[in-house]
C-alpha cells in the first residue's frame, strides 16, 4: 500500500506553540440578536439590547471620568474626594459588567471596545487637563443625570415589552446606584461653612 507524503508541516499534538496573529471572521454583527429561548420576542430583546448598549457606553465613560477625577483631585478635601470617587468608580464598573452580561444573555453583542464606546456616548468630552474641583464634580453630576434620564425611560419601555429582567437591572442597580452617587456629589457642591460664626 502506497502512502502519500504530506506537504503540510507536522503539527505536534503535545506542542505548546501558541497560534499567533490570527484573524477570524466576524460571527455576529453588533446590533443583532441570536435566537435564544427566553420567553421574549425578538423585537423585545433587540430593543433592550439597543437601550442597554447606549447606557453601557455612557456608563463606561462615566467610569473613566471618575478615575480621571480621582487621580486629578486637588485642594483641602483631596483625601475624602480621592477615596469617594474611587469607590464610585468601582461601583460603576460593576454596573458595566452587569449590563454587558445582560446584553449577552439576551443574545446581543455588548459594546466593549473603548473606540466604539467613544463613538456611541452622548456624554461630553472633558478637557484633557485638570479642571477646578467644583467643575469636576459638576461634570460627574451631569453625566449621572444623562444616564438616569435614559435609564428611567428604558426601564419603563422594557417593562411594557415584557422584559422584566432588564427592567429589574435598570431600576434596582443602574438607577439606584446613580441616584445615590449623585446625592453624594451634590452635597459636596453646597457652599456651606464648616463652622457658623455668630457676632457677639
Amino acid at each position: 500500500m502506497a502512502f502519500k507524503r504530506s506537504t503540510k508541516a507536522p503539527r505536534s499534538k503535545t506542542g505548546s506553540q501558541p497560534w499567533l496573529h490570527l484573524n477570524g471572521m466576524e460571527i455576529q454583527e453588533f446590533g443583532t440578536v441570536r435566537m435564544f429561548p427566553l420567553g421574549l420576542s425578538r423585537d423585545a430583546r433587540e430593543y433592550s439590547c439597543q437601550r442597554l448598549n447606549q447606557i453601557l457606553a455612557d456608563t463606561q465613560i462615566l467610569y473613566a471620568l471618575y478615575k480621571k477625577h480621582h487621580w486629578m483631585m486637588r485642594g483641602p478635601t483631596f483625601y475624602q474626594l480621592h477615596l469617594l470617587l474611587d469607590k464610585h468608580a468601582g461601583e460603576q464598573l460593576e454596573l458595566v459588567d452587569e449590563m454587558a452580561e445582560r446584553v449577552q444573555t439576551l443574545g446581543g453583542v455588548a459594546v466593549g471596545d473603548p473606540r466604539h464606546v467613544a463613538e456611541m456616548t452622548v456624554i461630553p468630552r472633558p478637557p484633557n487637563g485638570v479642571e477646578e474641583v467644583p467643575a469636576m464634580l459638576s461634570r460627574l453630576v451631569e453625566s449621572h443625570e444623562t444616564i438616569l434620564i435614559a435609564a428611567h425611560d428604558a426601564a419603563s419601555r422594557t417593562a411594557e415589552m415584557g422584559d422584566d429582567g432588564t427592567n429589574d437591572l435598570l431600576v434596582s442597580s443602574v438607577i439606584r446606584t446613580n441616584e445615590l452617587q449623585s446625592w453624594f456629589l451634590i452635597e459636596h457642591l453646597v457652599d456651606t461653612p464648616l463652622v457658623e460664626r455668630h457676632e457677639s
